[in-house]
C-alpha cells in the first residue's frame, strides 16, 4: 500500500472512531447530505457520462453552490440599479448612449441596459432555482423520517457527553425514569423510554426554520420572474377636472412583462377632482410638502358605483388589484388663444414640466388646427412658456419661483408661427417646441415677441394676427399605474425567509437521556447527560435544571458512612468505599468527567 493510501485510510479510522464516540445519539442531528468518500486508492478513476452528471448535480445542489449563486444574483442586480434600464426609462438609455459612447458597445455587448432580461442573469436566476429545490427535495424527505422516528436509545457511556450529571437516590429506577418523562415531557421534548434510560430530543424547529428559509426563497425568486413577465405599468398625466379610463389608449406611456395579455387590464375609471398642496411658509425647511394629495371619485367597471378616494404618496389607491400611486405634481396654466377676428381658436389647461422644487417649470402651447392668419391661411401657432407659481418681482433677479405655492403666478411666453411639425408621423415631445419649420414673431423693434404676463392679462399678436390670454391656472397629477401579480407573494417569502432564518440561527438541536439502574448495594444510581448539534453553553445549563427539578423526585440518597483506613483495621486491608465518585449530590454538568475518562 502506498503511502498516500495509508495516510488516507489512518485519517479515517480515527473520524470513525471519533464519530462513533457518541454511537447512534449523534446520528441524524441535521438532514445535511453526506457526502460520500469512496476510496479511490492513490489516483482518481476515469468518470463516465453518468459519473459527470451526477458530479455535477451534487455540485449544483450544494449549499455552497447555491450561496454563490445567491451571491452572484446580488452582484448581478447592481449594473440594474445603477445603470439606466430599457425597461424602465427609455430615454435616461438614450441619453446615457448619447453622453457615454465610449461604454455603449461595451455595454450593449454585455446587455447591461437590460440587466434583468439578459441571458447571464437568466442563466444564474435559473441555475438558483434549480439548486435550490434540488437542496430541499431531500433535505425535507430526511426531515419528515426524523419526524416519525423516535430519539436513539442512550449511549452504553453517557460519561463522555459534552454535558453530564450523576447522583444516587434511594427512589425506584422505575419511578425515576416515569418522572423523568413527564418532567421532560412538560418541558417540550419528544422522550420516549428505552431500556433502563428515558431519550428525549427537543429542537426540531430549527431544521423546520431552515427548510422554509429555503422554500420562501424559491416563492421569493417564482414572485419576481411572475412580476417580470405578467406586470403591467404605465403612467398618466390629469389635470384637475379632468379623467383617466383603465384602457390602453388613455396611458401616456405603458409597458407590460412577456406574457402580458391586455384583455386582463382591470376595468375602473377616476377623475381628479382637487389636487391639495401645502407647503412650509417659514425656517430651514421652507418649501417642503406638508400636504400632497389627489382627492379623486372613482368607479370599478363600466358601470361600477362612484366612490370618493384620496391618493397620497406611498398611499396608492388599490383597485381589483391594480396600484394607482401619485408620483409628480405640477400647474397647467389655462390660456385662450383667438385668431385676428377674435374668434376663440384654443382654450385649454397646458400642462407644463417643473424644473426645480419650487415648480419653476417650463413648455410649449401648440395650436395645431383652427387658427388662420391675417390673410386667412391655416397655419399653426407655437408659444415657448416659461411659468413660476410666486413670482419675486421685476428688478429681483432672473425669473425663477421663490416658492412652490401659487402666490404669485406669472407665466412668460414667446410666440411662433409656421408647422409645428406634428405631420412628420415622428414622436414630438409635447414640453419642447420644434422652431425649425417655424418664424418669429416681431415686437416693434424687430425683436422675438416675447411677455410676461399675470392672470388676465394677454399678448397681442403683431399685424392684427390675434390673441393669448393667461387666464388662470389648475393644478395637474401624475400617476403611475401597475399591476404586479407576485408582490403579495414577494412579500410573504420574504417575512418566511426571516423567521426561517431566525429559527435556524437561534434554535438548537439537542438531545437528553436519563438512564436510572439500581446499583450493586440496591441503591438506585441516576445518570443524566445531554448532546447537541453544535456547542453551546445553554446545553450544561438546561441539564443542570433538568436535574436540579428530578432531584425533587428522586432525592439525592444519604452519603454511606465512610469505612476505616487500611491502618485502623485490625488486617491491615483497605476499606471499600459504598458511594460512587459523585458522593450524596448531583454532579453538576460543568464538573462532569472529561470525554473518555473513567467513572
Amino acid at each position: 500500500m502506498s503511502k498516500a493510501n495509508s495516510t488516507s485510510t489512518r485519517q479515517r479510522e480515527e473520524e470513525d472512531e471519533q464519530g462513533s464516540a457518541h454511537g447512534a445519539a449523534g446520528e441524524q442531528l441535521s438532514t445535511a447530505p453526506r457526502e460520500e468518500r469512496p476510496d479511490t486508492g492513490a489516483g482518481v478513476p476515469a468518470m463516465s457520462v453518468i459519473g459527470w452528471v451526477r458530479w455535477f448535480w451534487r455540485q449544483l445542489t450544494s449549499m455552497r453552490v447555491a450561496l454563490i449563486l445567491l451571491f452572484l444574483l446580488s452582484l448581478g442586480a447592481i449594473p440594474g440599479s445603477l445603470i439606466p434600464q430599457t425597461s424602465v426609462d427609455d430615454m435616461k438609455v438614450q441619453a446615457f448612449k448619447e453622453r457615454h459612447t465610449t461604454l455603449t458597445p461595451i455595454y450593449e455587448a454585455l446587455q447591461l441596459f437590460d440587466v434583468y432580461s439578459s441571458v447571464w442573469f437568466s442563466a444564474i436566476y435559473i441555475l438558483l432555482f434549480v439548486s435550490l429545490i434540488g437542496c430541499i427535495v431531500p433535505r425535507t424527505g430526511q426531515f419528515v423520517g426524523q419526524l416519525r422516528s423516535r430519539p436513539p436509545g442512550a449511549p452504553k457511556r453517557l460519561t463522555r457527553l459534552p454535558a453530564y450529571t450523576t447522583w444516587r437516590t434511594e427512589a425506584d429506577p422505575e419511578e425515576v425514569r416515569a418522572t423523568a418523562l413527564r418532567l421532560l415531557r412538560g418541558r417540550r421534548f419528544r422522550g420516549h423510554e428505552v431500556g433502563d434510560a428515558v431519550a428525549a430530543e427537543k429542537g426540531y424547529l430549527r431544521e423546520a426554520g431552515n427548510l422554509v428559509f429555503h422554500i420562501a426563497l424559491i416563492v421569493m425568486l417564482i414572485a419576481f420572474a411572475s412580476g417580470q413577465l405578467f406586470k403591467s405599468e404605465g403612467g398618466k398625466l390629469v389635470v384637475e377636472g379632468d379623467g383617466f379610463s383603465n384602457t390602453l389608449t388613455q396611458y401616456d406611456d405603458f409597458k407590460s412583462g412577456s406574457l402580458y395579455d391586455s384583455d386582463s387590464l382591470a376595468p375602473f375609471s377616476f377623475v381628479l377632482d382637487d389636487f391639495v398642496g401645502t407647503y412650509e411658509k417659514s425656517g430651514p425647511q421652507r418649501g417642503t410638502p406638508r400636504t400632497f394629495e389627489a382627492r379623486v371619485t372613482y368607479a370599478e367597471g363600466a358601470e361600477g358605483t362612484e366612490r370618493k378616494g384620496v391618493i397620497k404618496v406611498n398611499e396608492p389607491l388599490v383597485v381589483d388589484g391594480t396600484k394607482v400611486y401619485l408620483i409628480a405634481h405640477g400647474y397647467a396654466p389655462v390660456v385662450t388663444v383667438r385668431d385676428g377676428q377674435g374668434k376663440v381658436v384654443s382654450k385649454s389647461a397646458v400642462p407644463l414640466l417643473p424644473i426645480d422644487n419650487n415648480i419653476t417649470s417650463s413648455g410649449a402651447i401648440k395650436v395645431m388646427d383652427g387658427y388662420k392668419d391675417k390673410n386667412g391661411k391655416k397655419t399653426q401657432l407655437g408659444f415657448k412658456a416659461f411659468f413660476v407659481p410666486t413670482f419675486a418681482g421685476h428688478g429681483k433677479g432672473q425669473m425663477f419661483s421663490q416658492f412652490p405655492a401659487l402666490d404669485f403666478p406669472v407665466l412668460a411666453l414667446s410666440a411662433y408661427q409656421g408647422s409645428l411639425g406634428v405631420d412628420s408621423g415622428l414622436a414630438q415631445n409635447v414640453y419642447q417646441l420644434d422652431t425649425s419649420k417655424m418664424k418669429e414673431f416681431k415686437d416693434k423693434d424687430g425683436e422675438l415677441l416675447k411677455k410676461m404676463l399675470m392672470p388676465g392679462e394677454k399678448l397681442d399678436l403683431p399685424d392684427g394676427a390675434g390673441s393669448i390670454t393667461f387666464e388662470g391656472t389648475e393644478e395637474w397629477a401624475s400617476f403611475q399605474i401597475s399591476q404586479q401579480p407576485g408582490n403579495g407573494w414577494a412579500l410573504g417569502g420574504a417575512v418566511a425567509a426571516i423567521a426561517g432564518l431566525a429559527g435556524s440561527l437561534f434554535i438548537q438541536r439537542r438531545r437528553v437521556w436519563v438512564r436510572a439502574v439500581r446499583g450493586a448495594d440496591g441503591v438506585t444510581v441516576v445518570e443524566m447527560a445531554g448532546l447537541g448539534r453544535s456547542e453551546s453553553a445553554k446545553l450544561p445549563e438546561e441539564l443542570g435544571d433538568l436535574s436540579a427539578a428530578l432531584v425533587t423526585t428522586a432525592p439525592v440518597a444519604p452519603a454511606a458512612p465512610e469505612k476505616p483506613d487500611a491502618a485502623d483495621t485490625p488486617d491491615g486491608s483497605a476499606g471499600t468505599d459504598a458511594t460512587n465518585e459523585a458522593g450524596s449530590r448531583p454532579v453538576h454538568p460543568a464538573e462532569a468527567p472529561a470525554e473518555g475518562a473513567e467513572k
